[in-house]
């Protein structure tokens, strides 16, 4: 009886041994970073495509931040999920209360890996799932930027979660299972353009992480690449922007650059609900980016 017992002690031991091994954060080191003086003028481009100042930006008045103030980056929005209340850091450069202190590995770390500088998993709320797919050399020119935007004071709340998704160790496992740098399309001899707007809607622009539905973890189904998902907050629908989606079919690659430039549809129709700030954001971004970003999305498998 007594053997039994050891045995199953040994066991249980082993297991939480070997649990603690496999959820473990993992990043990389400073010396693992490519040597080269990040550019805060690249790091703009991908401040936009990256849509930081849609999350990330201080509500003025209860309202999204609009002109000057998108660069404000002190958080406090809130996002009411079924797994529970989200809340948006603020990740200005304010050494205190932002992330002025950060170190460019603690940045990097954050960005692909989902990890605080104190060691932490971030939750994929901060959709690290697709900047995984970034460059470094990108990521690090975004830091380069943000470190000239204006320091905002102010630390937002912790999240407000419930059990079990409060348990922050337990992402360790969602990253074994969710993280990936690998494309989500494989494309075979694709053009240039292709492959641009892939790099820019999979990775940067975290497109997905709104289009596409997800499993019972949160993880996004790659079946369903892009082909409409539940909004986040539980009100309504994100639309399928695959081919095969009805209010896309009919749209040229010129018309769904033109709609990312100018907000109108080729009905003349304009954008509305949370896809307003995408579209600015989109704006900003040259017009050979928004052009790739179309050829794109109509060349990725269609989702009926």
């Amino acid at each position: 009886m007594r053997r039994t017992v050891r045995i199953g002690a040994a066991l249980a031991a082993a297991l939480v041994v070997a649990g603690w091994w496999l959820t473990r954060p993992q990043t990389i080191s400073a010396g693992d970073l490519p040597v080269r003086e990040p550019d805060p003028v690249a790091g703009e481009a991908v401040f936009w495509a990256g849509g930081c100042a849609s999350c990330h930006a201080t509500p003025v008045d209860g309202e999204r931040a609009r002109g000057d103030a998108k660069l404000r980056l002190g958080g406090g929005a809130e996002l009411d999920t079924p797994y529970g209340v989200f809340r948006v850091p603020n990740i200005s450069p304010h050494a205190a209360d932002g992330i002025g202190s950060w170190s460019m590995s603690d940045f990097v770390n954050a960005m692909q890996r989902g990890v605080s500088p104190q060691g932490r998993h971030y939750y994929p709320s901060f959709p690290y799932a697709s900047y995984a797919r970034m460059s470094t050399a990108d990521v690090m020119d975004l830091k380069a930027f943000i470190d000239t935007l204006p320091e905002v004071e102010g630390e937002t709340p912790d999240h407000s979660l419930d059990f079990p998704w409060n348990l922050r160790r337990g992402i360790g496992l969602w990253k074994r299972r969710y993280l990936s740098r690998i494309p989500v399309v494989q494309f075979d001899g694709a053009a240039a353009e292709v492959l641009r707007g892939a790099y820019l809607v999979e990775g940067a622009g975290h497109c997905g992480e709104c289009h596409t539905p997800r499993d019972r973890f949160g993880g996004l189904l790659a079946g369903q690449w892009l082909g409409g998902a539940p909004a986040a907050e539980g009100e309504g629908k994100v639309p399928n922007i695959t081919p095969a989606a009805k209010t896309l079919s009919g749209w040229s690659a010129g018309d769904i650059s033109y709609y990312l430039e100018s907000g109108f549809t080729p009905e003349f129709d304009t954008v509305g609900g949370t896809m307003v700030a995408v579209q600015e954001n989109m704006a900003k971004l040259t017009k050979a980016d928004r052009d790739a970003i179309a050829a794109y999305l109509k060349s990725i498998p269609p989702v009926e």
